[in-house]
């Protein structure tokens, strides 16, 4: 088995540096708002993975349906001798495109990104001894800083799947895409997950399940505030919101007051009022239709080259080549 790689971009207090000064930036004014990238300690991990699995969220298992038919497909027109992941890569999807490519033949590299050390190492350990002989080469950063230290031999593909992309408000989406290809040469990939617009019921449901799982997940937040930032919210206090946005095109998830109170966060020395009713959002995540992805592609200096959906047309799957 080869040895893998890690670089690490990250000082040791980024994360607490970038907490302190989201919560500054987002609660210290109005409306008040937090990045969803809060959700994700060791328990918002686990309640996102029983999300993925809950029938009311279908974003995982339409993707996964698209790439179980179409990564043969995806490696013979790529042939793409590394794979970039930007998210650790160790699930079930990350696997389906490693699969393709070896068996086409010209896969050499799989270089995944994330910002959790913790969580890298855990993937590039599983993906290095499940397939010997692959390069692995962990990269520890953030996809909004750091794409110019991927490595990986040309051809290149770059994933971003998930959806997650749907989570910038338009002008982070254009910089990000600017930014990936501005690392890529003429002739690289970019392997693009995108949820798509559908009926507001559909979407709801998917971010307010009957379970309550989402609600917990969204919860969560301000127990990691609580946790780390010596912060008193009472979480207790707060209901779960999901709402469709029809203006911009796409669902917000936000945490409502049930009464006023007063919170203190010590670590930035933040004290704060709520009124009854008054909403945090907590994350937004944008819903796509073909033509506006290939134009923010094209934007960016990407032509789309294959556009793939499951079989319901609930997601979809972009390739687009930089030009």
């Amino acid at each position: 088995m080869n040895q893998p790689v890690i670089d690490v971009h990250l000082t040791p207090d980024h994360a607490s540096r970038a907490l302190r000064q989201d919560v500054l930036s987002g609660l210290g004014t109005q409306p008040k708002s937090l990045p969803p990238k809060w959700f994700y300690d060791a328990r918002g991990s686990e309640l996102f993975e029983e999300i993925t699995r809950l029938p009311e969220y279908y974003p995982t298992r339409a993707e996964r349906e698209i790439l179980q038919t179409r990564a043969g497909e995806l490696a013979r027109r790529t042939g793409a001798r590394a794979l970039v992941e930007l998210g650790s890569g160790s699930s079930e999807k990350t696997r389906l495109l490693l699969d393709a490519l070896r068996a086409h033949g010209t896969l050499d590299e799989f270089v995944p990104l994330d910002v959790s050390e913790s969580a890298l190492r855990e993937a590039v350990d599983a993906i290095a001894a499940d397939y010997p002989g692959l390069r692995v080469h962990g990269v520890v950063g953030d996809f909004t800083e750091h794409l110019g230290r991927l490595p990986g031999g040309s051809p290149r593909l770059v994933a971003f799947l998930g959806g997650t992309i749907g989570n910038l408000l338009p002008e982070e989406r254009a910089r990000f895409l600017a930014g990936v290809r501005e690392v890529l040469q003429p002739g690289e990939w970019l392997l693009l997950g995108t949820d798509l617009v559908k009926d507001p019921e559909t979407l709801v449901r998917a971010y307010d399940d009957a379970a309550g799982v989402t609600a917990q997940f969204n919860l969560n937040v301000l127990r990691v505030l609580n946790r780390e930032l010596g912060a008193d919210f009472d979480v207790d206090a707060f209901t779960h919101v999901a709402r469709w946005d029809a203006e911009h095109e796409w669902i917000e998830m936000r945490l409502r007051a049930t009464r006023v109170m007063r919170a203190a966060v010590p670590e930035v020395d933040l004290r704060l009022r709520l009124e009854e009713g008054e909403e945090i959002r907590t994350e937004i995540s944008a819903k796509f239709r073909r033509e506006g992805v290939e134009a923010e592609l094209k934007e960016a200096g990407f032509d789309l080259d294959a556009w793939w959906t499951d079989e319901q047309g609930r997601f979809a799957l972009s390739l687009a080549r930089a030009v």
